[in-house]
């Protein structure tokens, strides 16, 4: 496709890395983001071999590494602190680790300085209300009122789109799993060099972020998708650690540092995409993070939707290749984290993680 003015929805991890990888195919993009302060969590974020891939391909590998944590293996312990695997973890580019901790803001800030350094537009505290798809083009009425055109459109806007509600408002939206993840950042200690998996009824990990620090998570049952306050959110966290991690427990202290996030599950299973509108990362297929590949998909898609709109005649033809080379992992990673996360929850059969972790791997190695 020739040059064209593309229209980003959300200024996540998928629509920056969209916007990043459009410039640097030589199109015009604007990225919107619902949030004026285009905030993000505090706490880290697990990325494997497949995303250092992705960010070498986008010019980004060394301010990348910089401002994360490398490691080579997963360790995966029984419910009483056994560790019973250590799984290791392919490379994928050379002389790099196989697998990264991150700081969500510290991610944020290389993915925005690239994407505004390659000249993308954001704009903050707007959404896209309408669009007016005419086969030509699409007219998008925006939350100020406005009104702009542009050549096509991608919903990178999360896992209560609005922009898949508005492309297709007969689907079901995000399922509550019955589980929720809450995070929180702790001090590194030393020798935590993989991240540490423990299996169990409340699932939990410890992941590496910088070189003194690591965060802790914790997947818990929450019947009836509870809400908390703020206030008094560290103490329910405290009492939700499991025991082989319960010396860690007593740092658990501020409140405002508890990331709490029930979690919900969606795959579109049809198309991706209506005429000059697609949608992309947990827009079209949210995943829960038992795998860790939730930013990682949607940073793949990335890369694949920008190489299709520049070998495809027609937007459409371009959105149909995408969905096409993507549904096949992004299914399966959806659907592999969901039966591990009811495996916990006891509403299936137990998912063997060292398994699944190493089958994972063979998957996300394959070109994408």
């Amino acid at each position: 496709m020739d040059q064209a003015q593309i229209l980003i929805i959300g200024g996540g991890i998928g629509g920056l890395t969209s916007a990043i990888s459009l410039r640097q195919n030589g199109y015009d993009v604007t990225v919107i983001e619902r949030d004026p302060d285009w905030s993000v969590y505090g706490v880290g974020i697990i990325q494997q071999g497949n995303v250092l891939r992705a960010m070498k391909q986008l010019g980004l590998l060394e301010n990348y590494l910089s401002a994360s944590v490398g490691f080579d293996a997963v360790a995966v312990h029984a419910p009483d602190g056994t560790l019973v695997a250590r799984v290791p973890s392919p490379r994928l580019v050379e002389d790099c680790p196989a697998n990264v901790g991150i700081g969500r803001p510290a991610l944020q800030k290389v993915l925005a300085d690239k994407a505004v350094a390659l000249g993308a537009q954001i704009r903050l505290g707007l959404t896209a209300d309408a669009f007016d798809d005419d086969g030509e083009g699409v007219d998008v009425t925006f939350s100020d009122g406005t009104n702009e055109r542009f050549n096509l459109a991608i919903g990178a806007d999360g896992v209560h789109s609005q922009t898949r509600g508005m492309l297709f408002p007969e689907l079901e939206g995000p399922q509550f799993t019955g589980q929720a993840v809450w995070r929180y950042n702790l001090p590194r200690p030393a020798g935590l060099d993989a991240l540490h998996v423990y299996n169990g009824p409340i699932g939990a990990g410890l992941v590496p972020i910088s070189d003194t620090l690591m965060y802790i998570y914790l997947t818990t049952p929450e019947p009836g998708n509870p809400r908390y306050p703020t206030d008094g959110l560290a103490e329910i966290m405290r009492a939700k650690v499991p025991a082989p991690l319960s010396e860690l427990a007593q740092h658990v202290t501020d409140d405002e540092g508890v990331v709490y996030r029930p979690l919900e599950g969606l795959i579109v299973r049809g198309d991706w995409h209506k005429g000059r509108v697609a949608l992309l990362g947990d827009a079209v297929h949210a995943t829960t993070p038992h795998l860790g590949q939730g930013a990682g998909l949607a940073i793949e898609d990335s890369l694949v939707i920008a190489d299709e709109l520049a070998r495809a005649d027609t937007p459409e033809a371009a959105f149909k290749a995408y969905r096409d080379r993507r549904y096949e992992r992004c299914a399966y990673i959806v659907d592999t984290s969901l039966a591990i996360c009811m495996g916990q929850l006891g509403k299936g059969p137990a998912v063997d993680n060292a398994k699944a972790t190493a089958e994972m791997f063979g998957v996300i190695a394959q070109p994408i």
